[in-house]
């Protein structure tokens, strides 16, 4: 029999309006309220369906297809196991063992993988302003092969990470936060310190703090963004974190101080990235294949964050925090002093206090992305939802 709390989940999904049917997810700030509210209520009611042991399949056929046009491991194969529980087969597109590598376009690419597919899953992160760019394109692509006859129904697209924002996982950190402090409303007033770190490498992409700022700016939180001099992000999306505060009764700033971030902090999210200029210098070499040019900018930028090695979560900064004992979050994996690398993000004692929970924050990415794919793809989700429960209660009788 499910229990009371998929039953409670169940009641509190049906009781808010999703508005993503046969629609594309690409950015959460293009969405309203309500409908984060929803994709979540319905992440934990799938995630309480599979812990109590009970299916949570959706469909009888049909491909989930992912594009990853950068590493991943967490996104990866978070987005096979949401294909998998719902019942999709899934497919990778390699574009090096595609015709996309003999010249095959955007548009005639995106319609070939698409007869029987029901959500695209694309990661383009490294590329500013071509990622999300991209997404739209392909999209596009999918439109006019409907509207053409060509494909039955249009996939939905889901964004696994582009330049401008990486929606799965800000999702999965809302879920648990949500998780953590109880409710969506417990997290009003709180403070949320997303703070650059330092880090061995320089290409890491803007897109984690971008979504962080640019969704729990919408629940009233007060967001302390931080990093050096020189290390921004791109600018329209700060003028989203600063419409999102003022609208929710919440705060947004900046500073240049990782100290100062982490003062009276409910919750720190210290995470390395490449400065917005930096991403834009490095989007044009990759496009001229500049290999001389990649070289030059790296040594340079290498250079310029070892001015900032300080920037480091440790015992003292984490002692400023509330009571001493901030939420530690982060996307994963973390550059860990003197366990992945000689000098890192965070200290290997304060990583370890926290490495259960953020895995606990990881483990919301799957069902995170089995609700969009569900949402995305069913007209009438409450009632199949309610179906899906039925079936497990009659399994357990």
């Amino acid at each position: 029999m499910p229990s009371a709390a998929i039953r409670e989940q169940l009641a509190a999904f049906q009781g808010l309006k999703s508005d993503l049917f046969q629609k594309d997810f690409l950015l959460t700030w293009e969405h309203p309220e309500e409908q984060i509210r929803a994709i979540l209520a319905l992440a934990e009611t799938f995630k309480q369906l599979h812990q109590d042991g009970y299916s949570y399949r959706a469909f009888d056929t049909g491909l989930a297809i992912s594009i990853f046009r950068d590493n991943s491991t967490r996104t990866r194969f978070s987005f096979a196991s949401a294909a998998s529980a719902l019942g999709l087969s899934l497919a990778d597109l390699d574009e090096q063992k595609s015709q996309v590598a003999h010249g095959e376009t955007v548009r005639e690419t995106a319609n070939m993988i698409s007869f029987l597919t029901e959500v695209i899953g694309i990661r383009d992160d490294m590329f500013l302003g071509e990622g999300n760019s991209y997404m739209r394109e392909v999209g596009d692509a999918l439109t006019d092969g409907t509207a053409q006859g060509v494909l039955h129904r249009r996939p939905s697209i889901v964004n696994l990470q582009c330049d401008i924002d990486h929606p799965t996982q800000s999702l999965a950190d809302l879920a648990w936060l949500k998780k953590h402090f109880g409710n969506l409303e417990q997290l009003k007033g709180k403070k949320l310190a997303m703070t650059w770190a330092y880090s061995p490498s320089y290409g890491k992409p803007l897109s984690v703090p971008q979504g962080i700022i640019g969704l729990m700016t919408r629940f009233g939180m007060n967001v302390s963004l931080a990093y050096p001099e020189g290390y921004g992000l791109i600018p329209d999306v700060i003028d989203v974190a600063k419409k999102n505060a003022a609208a929710t009764g919440g705060s947004f700033e900046i500073v240049n101080s990782m100290e100062a971030a982490f003062a009276d902090a409910d919750i720190v999210y210290p995470k390395s990235w490449a400065p917005f200029e930096v991403m834009g210098r490095r989007t044009e070499l990759l496009k001229k294949s500049d290999k001389d040019g990649l070289k030059a900018l790296e040594k340079e930028c290498l250079a310029n964050n070892a001015k900032f090695t300080s920037w480091e979560c440790d015992r003292p900064k984490m002692n400023l925090t509330k009571g001493g004992k901030a939420l530690y979050m982060h996307c994963l994996p973390a550059d860990i002093t003197d366990v992945s690398c000689k000098a890192g993000e965070v200290r290997a004692e304060v990583f370890e206090q926290y490495r259960i929970p953020t895995y606990q924050e990881a483990a919301y990415k799957p069902f995170v992305i089995s609700a969009l794919m569900f949402l995305t793809r069913i007209k009438d989700p409450g009632a199949k939802l309610a179906a899906i429960v039925d079936r497990a209660r009659s399994i357990s009788l």
